[in-house]
């Protein structure tokens, strides 16, 4: 199982050996490989076996899926071996436990958050996600799901319930993501766009500058100081 405690680095979206090795040097905890045909950072499951060979042992490797059935998903963790599961479409609380179950493996369930009456969503999915990964909600006419690059309001998280685990993502880049962590104390941040030069493509020198902002403001709240 893994580490649920430690204050987490999540890579998401990486798709070539040369991007992901970056990461990995730069001190990623977490790598995530996305099956989403829609979306710019899609890996074939080829490429995916690929890549988690050379993550493993180095980082948790992510499965991000969408709307996927327990069969999908189970398949999926024969071939992949992956150490999450990444739930990011309309699953229910109910489907969140089932896919967690079929899968055995953690499942770390992705929800979009634009205003206070979200939180009530957040609640719900408490007993049936091992983690929350806590985005900004997608353009109406979004092709696929996720943040697309904007942050929320971070300030909406005061009232979330302190027991509830979640990962911070939505817009986070090198720029504001020790801002994002001290605003809202999160388990772990999770980046994509925020460390690319174009859609789909990783800058290893973003990536870098962005593990390292947020290693140094993760510590600072351990200790008790400002960033």
């Amino acid at each position: 199982m893994p580490n649920s405690s430690a204050f987490a680095i999540k890579i998401c979206g990486l798709s070539t050996p040369e991007t992901l090795r970056a990461a990995l040097d730069a001190g990623a905890d977490m790598i995530g490989l996305n099956f989403h045909p829609k979306s710019p950072r899609f890996v074939t499951l080829e490429r995916a076996i690929e890549l988690a060979e050379i993550a493993r042992g180095r980082a948790e490797i992510v499965a991000l899926i969408v709307d996927w059935d327990e069969r999908q998903a189970a398949e999926l963790v024969e071939a992949l071996k992956p150490d999450w599961l990444q739930l990011h479409g309309r699953e229910t609380p109910e489907q969140t436990a089932a896919m967690r179950r079929a899968g055995g493996l953690p499942v770390m369930k992705a929800l979009g958050i634009s205003e206070a009456a979200d939180l009530k969503t957040v609640a719900s999915y408490r007993d049936a996600a091992d983690r929350i990964l806590l985005d900004a909600k997608p353009p109406k006419d979004a092709a696929y799901p996720g943040g697309h690059g904007r942050p929320f309001d971070w300030g909406l998280l005061a009232d979330l319930d302190p027991g509830i685990p979640f990962m911070l993502s939505g817009g986070l880049d090198p720029a504001n993501v020790a801002e994002a962590i001290q605003v809202t104390h999160p388990q772990g941040i999770d980046v994509s766009s925020g460390v690319e030069s174009a859609p789909g493509v990783k800058d290893p020198a973003r990536i870098a500058e962005f593990i390292a902002a947020a290693r140094k403001a993760a510590a600072a709240i351990q200790k008790g100081s400002p960033a």
